[in-house]
């Protein structure tokens, strides 16, 4: 899972890598587009104006990934198709088990995303070419970053009651989901769903 947690770390760093400035309103029912872009520069803004974060303080990454994050990621429906068929064979304790694993598993990677972003850091979205009305979209965009060369990232976004909620993520040509889910298959496999949440409770821990 190291090759993994490297792609969400890139992928992460994209999120948050928007333009400084003022926080701005977040309409998760505007333009894909746009929605991606507020979240981002907000959360930017944020961080960039937070010494803890930044030192990668768990702690503190854990609340902005609450208060930026989390309110626009479906993290079930990610968790969901990264299991795959094996979600329908878990318990109700077992899916809220495995969420809250994945969950901490990809952030725990922010740390690592955090420290890559500076002053120079920038993402720019690229104009939506998707259908307006359809229901599951992916904003395509490009981060730039001081030392290394831009980076390709994808969202892919469904459409809720609610707006935009962003569930996978592909960074140069690796979707997230797919990836885990190759994962987690071989770990069930051999383990059982329950296997897979210790697996991940204990990459977690260290």
């Amino acid at each position: 899972m190291r090759r993994l947690a490297a792609v969400s770390v890139f992928a992460v760093a994209g999120l948050f890598a928007g333009q400084a400035g003022a926080s701005v309103a977040v309409n998760p029912k505007a333009a894909p587009n746009e929605f991606v872009q507020a979240a981002a520069d907000n959360a930017l803004a944020a961080i960039k104006n937070d010494e803890k974060a930044k030192t990668g303080d768990t702690k503190r990454i854990n609340q902005l990934v609450d208060e930026y994050i989390l309110p626009y990621v479906d993290f079930q429906k990610t968790t969901r198709l990264a299991a795959g068929r094996y979600w329908r064979q878990a318990t109700p304790d077992q899916q809220t088990g495995l969420v809250d694993a994945f969950k901490n598993t990809l952030i725990r990677t922010y740390s690592g995303a955090l420290k890559r972003v500076d002053d120079v850091s920038a993402i720019k979205m690229e104009p939506f070419r998707g259908d307006p009305n359809a229901d599951d979209v992916v904003v395509r965009s490009t981060l730039s970053q001081r030392n290394g060369p831009a980076v390709a990232i994808d969202y892919r976004l469904e459409q809720t009651p609610q707006g935009w909620k962003i569930y996978d993520l592909n960074v140069e040509n690796i979707w997230l989901i797919q990836n885990y889910r190759n994962q987690f298959a071989q770990q069930i496999s051999q383990n059982g769903v329950d296997g897979l949440i210790d697996a991940l409770n204990r990459s977690n821990s260290q």
